[in-house]
């Protein structure tokens, strides 16, 4: 089997304790390799250097992983094949341009970028090189949306009229780590509901014509008399992070290895802010409705402030003659067909639901190395921009105090 030699731009949580498992542990069976790694930070890049190598070595695989502070020079080496881009989105534009123009396979982390400005010069770049680019939605991953997918395309439910995500998450991190500023990631409904967004344009199969929302911070708000950190503080506290030398836990206890997030100084690298820290300007919740050009209608309803459950995030679908439930960490389908006449439940959990994103990051690998061979991109660069421009509607919405926004007055790339 060919090895892939991978390039990771962006050492974080993303890049290194998630992606870069995953590519160990499918391993032998993709080819992948990671053999070169990038950050800003000296110290994360040692680090993960050392656990990356560690990681390979327990499968029997010698690796030679470089690592460097310049993401152009990462791109340029000829020991690299295919770049991937995870750091924050306010920094995908650079590397992911440099890369497309490379003529290297390039996979763009989810949302494709901070701001919708950078997410049409990456798509422009993707056309203008003819090097088409992955992107990172997971759910288009998961074994439960596909198969949602699969039984409305099949008509089980009928004609698809309506649609609605529920999502009340125990997400406070946003508020801890560089999700706080829009600046650096163009909200924290960028990160998160580009998910959804994209899993509308999905399932509706055209383009949208009109959002509008409502959403603001109400749990989240900053303190004058907050500390910089957890790890300076000794307050009892419900959102209390700390970045640990231990494993990571959970999908959302995030805990972090390496002394590297305990020695962060600046409030864009610490995993560990204060969620009431003054500067945060990014939303706790919101709801927004869409409707679109074939007047299907679709409903997001997001807390960062909710409890952990098995509910947590929830995917409706409303047709002619039937509904579907999806019940994300449960892995199940709930469906009624036939008027009401027929009731039936799908456990859709296959045996790497216990995987990170329910085993949607070990799909996306193994996706990584068919579109390495030659396939079409599963999510597109534009997919990617047509989820951030609904949320640039809707959060232009929230900030206009819930004015209708028309999809046609958004920019586009033609």
């Amino acid at each position: 089997m060919k090895t892939i030699n991978v390039g990771i731009i962006g050492a974080g949580y993303r890049g290194v304790n998630t992606l870069a498992e995953r590519i160990v542990d499918v391993s032998e069976e993709t080819g992948l390799r990671v053999t070169r790694l990038c950050d800003t930070r000296s110290d994360r890049l040692e680090e993960c250097q050392a656990y990356l190598s560690h990681l390979f070595s327990e499968r029997g695989i010698d690796t030679d992983i470089c690592t460097t502070e310049d993401a152009d020079a990462l791109i340029c080496d000829d020991a690299v094949d295919l770049v991937m881009v995870t750091t924050p989105q306010c920094a995908h534009l650079g590397p992911a341009v440099t890369a497309l123009e490379s003529g290297k396979r390039v996979y763009c982390d989810k949302p494709i970028a901070h701001t919708l400005d950078d997410a049409i010069a990456i798509l422009e770049a993707e056309r203008r090189t003819e090097n088409p680019m992955i992107l990172g939605f997971t759910r288009r991953y998961e074994a439960p949306w596909r198969k949602a997918y699969e039984l409305v395309q099949d008509g089980t439910i009928g004609d698809l009229h309506m649609m609605q995500v529920r999502d009340i998450i125990p997400f406070h991190t946003y508020f801890h780590r560089w999700h706080r500023r829009r600046a650096w990631s163009g909200d924290a409904i960028n990160d998160k509901s580009s998910h959804h967004m994209d899993v509308f344009n999905w399932f509706a199969g055209c383009p949208a014509e009109q959002i509008s929302g409502v959403g603001g911070r109400r749990v989240f708000v900053e303190k004058a008399d907050a500390p910089e950190r957890c790890l300076e503080c000794h307050l009892e506290c419900p959102w209390r992070v700390n970045p640990t030398r231990g494993l990571v836990k959970s999908q959302e206890e995030l805990s972090l290895t390496g002394d590297s997030w305990m020695n962060a100084t600046e409030e864009y690298d610490r995993v560990d802010n204060c969620v009431y820290l003054p500067g945060a300007d990014i939303l706790d919740h919101a709801s927004f409705q869409i409707r679109y050009e074939s007047g299907l209608i679709a409903s997001l309803w997001v807390s960062f402030f909710g409890p952990k459950a098995d509910d947590q995030e929830t995917f409706e679908l409303i047709g002619t003659k039937g509904r579907i439930i999806l019940t994300r960490h449960t892995g199940i389908l709930g469906i009624v067909t036939d008027y009401g006449a027929s009731h039936e439940v799908i456990d859709c959990k296959k045996d790497n639901f216990g995987s990170s994103h329910f085993g949607a990051d070990l799909e996306l690998v193994r996706e990584l190395k068919t579109f390495y061979d030659g396939s079409p991109p599963l999510v597109s660069a534009s997919n990617g921009l047509e989820a951030a421009r609904l949320i640039e509607a809707g959060l232009r919405s929230i900030d206009n105090g819930g004015e209708l926004i028309k999809m046609s007055d958004i920019p586009t790339v033609q």
